[in-house]
């Protein structure tokens, strides 16, 4: 493999919603999350998304794609309104390529999911894009009732169904739990929960405790059908007495799982039998052998980041924190992450994980999401539009920025097509600061992936 320097081209801009819904809670907006999997997905020749108008009506969009060209955007009202003004009540869509249905999942944070599933083979051209093309919404998933939800992200399976990661409980004691699709019965089942909320944990200060829930930063299948989770640990009641300065939030330490067998069971790092999802035995903060990167609670970890895997079948996350150095101890979490919050890239690589700081500054108070391209360059879209690179050629460890962010205004942060980035484009999705009450565009930049 030569080592050559990665590079991005705009493309364009395209306009979803010049009012788009912009109302700010837990300092983020629910049209861009990155805990959205996805916002933004192609299939079958086109590119689909989704959104809140500022009347918190849900709109659904898609344009033709094929290489570099795209065609209009076309846009209908969907009949929900966002049901409470809440930044974790994003829209997340999927799609079971056995039998050509785009799913949608939206408006839940603890609470029954909404949920709505195409016609078959929308996405393959045998039914029209509209409203009349899709079920009614409903509170459970596809008649199986879930409870109260949070965090629905799609993962599609080798043979053309999905699977439906969410949490239930709260955050500070909640599970990750998978629900799976067959296309063949046009079906959901639970398959249960894989993650526990239970354990003693002590803090760097010498305090302990014994609740907490573990954020996914995604889960991805590789060419092999593996699945990879990466996650970070959230103590109960925001940390308590385990942080250093009340003013934190009790994120800590990178863990790390895999499945070869689509969940049913979890294996650490090291090859040890970790969980078997719906069973007795879950991933908790005492199984030995999971956390991959240690860091404590006072640094203003984020949770939810991001994650991707290679053409090799390794695994990347993507984290961000408060350098101990920069402050020891992390006193306002929202303003000192947004001043001083640094991401840093992981990797295992000859059967240890590498650790390389991006060598920038996250620049807003969000998430960075992490891609991989077709050659396993890694590409890294920074909360404030910017996008750094890596090459495989360099192990990785040759980030750099290669997109300075021309042409977009992010509010906190962006949303990635993972999918389209297969032929060779990166589509990110962002949305500007309000600049009135309740609304702001919501855009969609294209960039050409070129070496």
């Amino acid at each position: 493999m030569s080592r050559s320097c990665p590079t991005l081209t705009t493309l364009g801009i395209t306009v979803l919603d010049e009012s788009a819904l912009f109302e700010v809670t837990y300092s983020g907006v629910p049209n861009v999350a990155s805990f959205q999997r996805d916002s933004l997905v192609t299939a079958g020749g086109h590119q689909y998304t989704a959104w809140y108008g500022s009347d918190r009506g849900v709109r659904l969009s898609r344009r033709a794609v094929e290489g570099y060209a795209v065609g209009p955007w076309q846009t209908f009202a969907f009949d929900h309104d966002l049901s409470a003004v809440d930044s974790h009540n994003t829209i997340s869509l999927g799609v079971s390529r056995g039998d050509g249905r785009l799913h949608v999942a939206m408006d839940t944070h603890d609470t029954p999911v909404y949920y709505t599933v195409s016609h078959p083979h929308l996405v393959d051209g045998a039914a029209p894009w509209g409203r009349e093309s899709f079920a009614v919404v409903q509170r459970t998933l596809g008649g199986v009732d879930l409870g109260g939800i949070s965090y629905p992200q799609f993962v599609g399976t080798p043979a053309g169904g999905l699977l439906l990661s969410y949490r239930t409980g709260h955050s500070g004691g909640g599970v990750c739990e998978l629900a799976e699709y067959d296309p063949t019965q046009s079906k959901w089942t639970t398959r249960g929960a894989w993650t526990g909320s239970t354990g003693r944990y002590v803090a760097p200060n010498g305090r302990t405790n014994h609740t907490r829930n573990a954020y996914l930063h995604g889960l991805d299948l590789d060419r092999n059908g593996r699945l990879h989770a990466a996650f970070t640990w959230r103590e109960s009641a925001r940390g308590g007495t385990v942080l250093s300065d009340p003013g934190g939030l009790a994120n800590h330490d990178t863990g790390y799982v895999y499945s070869d067998d689509l969940g049913s069971t979890w294996y650490t790092d090291g090859g040890e039998l970790a969980a078997r999802t719906g069973g007795d035995l879950v991933v908790s903060w005492g199984t030995p052998g999971h956390v991959v990167d240690a860091l404590g609670p006072d640094h203003a970890l984020i949770n939810q980041e991001s994650q991707a895997v290679d053409s090799a079948g390794r695994p990347h996350v993507m984290i961000s924190y408060v350098p101990p150095q920069t402050r020891p101890v992390v006193s306002d979490f929202v303003t000192q992450r947004r001043d001083h919050a640094r991401p840093v890239h992981l990797v295992r690589v000859a059967h240890t994980w590498q650790r390389t700081e991006l060598g920038v500054q996250s620049g807003r108070f969000g998430r960075t999401q992490l891609v991989i391209a077709e050659d396993d360059t890694a590409y890294a879209v920074l909360p404030d539009g910017r996008v750094a690179a890596a090459s495989a050629a360099a192990n990785w460890l040759d980030w750099s920025i290669v997109f300075d962010g021309a042409g977009v205004d992010s509010f906190t942060e962006c949303t990635v097509d993972r999918s389209r980035l297969r032929s060779g484009v990166l589509s990110v999705m962002f949305q500007e600061p309000g600049q009135e009450a309740g609304r702001s565009p919501l855009r969609v930049i294209d960039l050409a992936v070129g070496a």
